[in-house]
Formats: C-alpha cells, structure tokens, sequence
C-alpha cells in the first residue's frame, strides 16, 4: 500500500506544480498581449488628437475664466461697499462723540448747579445697549438736553445698523473669495492639463496649436483702416486701441495694458474710446444693443460659444481681433473660426 501511496503524492505534487507552470505562462501570454506595445497597448493619440482636447481644454479654461471674472468684479464690488460702511461707521463715531461731549458739558453744568438729570447719566454710560433701553428717561430732561440726547440716540442707532449691514457684506465678501479660489484652481487645473498634453507634440505641432486657426488671416500690415470705416469715432478708438494691442500674451484674468484674456481686452479697447463694459463677456453682450451678423460694423463684439465664453472685435472683412488662449497672443482672425453666437454695438 506504501507503493501506492508515494505515487499518488508524487502524481498529486506534479499535479500542482503543472497547474502553477500553466497559470505562470497563460499569466505571461497575458501580460505579454495586454501589456506589450504591439498587440493590446492603448495606441498614442495622433497630434490633430492632441490639439483637439488641448483646444477642448482652453475652451473649458475660458469658461472658467469669465466665471472668475465675474466672481472678481463681485468680490471687488463687496470690499469697496465693506470699506464705504466702515468709513460711514467711522463718521458717525466722531459726530457720536462731538454730541457726547456736548452732554458731558451739559452734565458737568447740572452737576455744579445740585445734580446729574438721569437723562444724562444714561447718555454719557458705557453701555449703548442700556441706554437705548432706558431712553424714555430723556423725556424728563430738559429741551436742550432732549435735544443732546436726541443726536446721541441717533448717532447710536446709525452706527449699530452700519456695523450690522458690515457684517452682512464681510460675510459676502468670504463667499465671492472663495467662489473665486474656486474658479482659479478650475482654470489653473485645464491650463495644466493642456501644458502637459502639448509637451507631448513636437515643436511643429505645438506651434500648430496657436497658429493654425488664423494663417489665412491678413497680417497687422494688411489692416483696414478703422478711422475710415467704423461707424463712429468711439468705435474707431476702439478698434485702434485693439490693432496696437496686436501680439500682446494671453493671460487669463488680465486687463492690460501689457496682457489680456478675451473680454479684458474688449474691456481695455473700449475704455480707450470713453465707453465702460462690464468685466465678463456674458455681460458685455447685453451692453449696447443686439445686431445681427449680417450687420456687422467695425467696433462691435462678437461672441462665440453657447455659453457665450469668448468675445473679439468686429474690424471688418469677416475679421475680429481677440484674445485667443494662452497658446497664441492677441491676433486678426476669422470670425467663423468659433462657433459664433451673436455680436452686440455698444457706440
């Protein structure tokens, strides 16, 4: 029985053993169909690829950038409505404290004639919240002491609201600043993402990326002339304010006068010729009025997208100058090159 035994367990260890060399090698011709670079390996996404979700991600990036935009001119807006209350605050702390002395002279003369009115004690306390309570007293003073007190009161009650509509808009402000950290890290996030997608092209390519859109287009040398064919002069500064602008970096969230994103330059171009747009392009189309593309005049915006996220100058010809992204600076391009999705003139 001891010689069947041995056999059975070489036969069930030999067993095992097949079974582990089979697995091992099925494993290898697995890996070696899944993992090798010339069976199953995801292929490498071609250039025209490449430039397509980096140009998906720029786009995306100027979604956020006039999110952030938008969110600036609030949180901006907040400080300087923060900052106006605490200037007021500040006023009606001085005339409290004019109107307090004044008591306190009326006070110190009642003193010396045999008293201090109750009146007055109340006025001059430490404590606005009792003294506010017990005002009722003052209708016992007499009239240049109701008078006194009177201001008191006032100037008390008006500072209390001014620090209670403070608070309000520091809270506002709180939020704005971080709807904006928000947005900031939201584009800082696609602008990262295209870097590292375009650091993958060849330098042809990524010079491809930003130039490619407008190589039909005219040059600076070829332009038109604003002054001859803008409909008015506000337009034609501003068309002229964009034709030196011509090179300038995309920077998202800049103004100028040395960088720009999309609406910070039709911003800059129209505070140029006297006229102020709002920070955003979502805003800057509802300024003026509406014109079809049929219509079109040098100086008027141009909008893009359904979001209504990049906005040009109209300079005549079918051409626009903008701000496109931060692969390419400001330049004369086709306007059809974006899905366009209305103008608006606004001189």
């Amino acid at each position: 029985m001891g010689t069947h035994r041995r056999p059975r367990q070489r036969a069930k260890g030999g067993g095992r053993a097949r079974t582990a060399a089979t697995i091992t090698l099925a494993g290898a011709a697995t890996a070696t169909g899944l993992g090798g670079t010339t069976v199953h390996a995801d292929p490498q996404p071609t250039a025209a690829q490449v430039r397509a979700k980096v140009d998906k991600l720029y786009q995306e990036a100027e979604v956020a950038t006039e999110k952030y935009n938008g969110a600036k001119e609030k949180a901006d807006a907040a400080e300087r409505r923060l900052e106006d209350l605490r200037d007021e605050a500040a006023r009606k702390e001085d005339r409290l404290n004019s109107a307090r002395e004044a008591l306190g002279s009326v006070a110190a003369a009642q003193y010396r004639s045999g008293g201090l009115d109750p009146a007055l004690q109340l006025a001059l306390s430490s404590d606005p919240d009792r003294y506010l309570d017990g005002a009722a007293f003052a209708e016992r003073a007499g009239s240049q002491q109701q008078a006194e007190v009177g201001r008191v009161r006032k100037e008390l009650r008006g500072i209390e609201q001014l620090r209670g509509a403070a608070r309000v808009e520091a809270a506002s402000l709180k939020s704005r600043r971080a709807e904006l950290k928000r947005h900031r890290e939201t584009v800082t996030g696609k602008l990262e993402k295209a870097r590292r997608l375009l650091a993958r092209l060849t330098t042809e390519d990524r010079a491809d990326v930003g130039d490619r859109a407008s190589r039909s287009a005219p040059g600076p040398r070829e332009d038109l002339s604003p002054s001859s064919q803008a409909p008015n002069s506000r337009a034609a500064a501003a068309v002229a304010y964009a034709y030196q602008k011509l090179g300038s970096p995309y920077v998202w969230g800049a103004t100028g006068p040395n960088a720009f994103d999309c609406s910070g330059l039709t911003q800059a171009a129209y505070r140029a010729a006297g006229i102020s747009l709002p920070r955003t392009t979502y805003a800057q189309i509802d300024t003026g009025r509406r014109v079809a593309r049929s219509e079109l005049l040098p100086g008027d915006l141009v909008f893009f997208y359904s979001g209504i996220s990049h906005v040009g100058i109209y300079v005549g010809d079918g051409r626009m100058i903008h701000a496109p992204n931060p692969s390419a600076p400001v330049r004369v391009a086709p306007v059809d090159e974006m899905p366009f999705a209305g103008a608006a003139r606004v001189a």
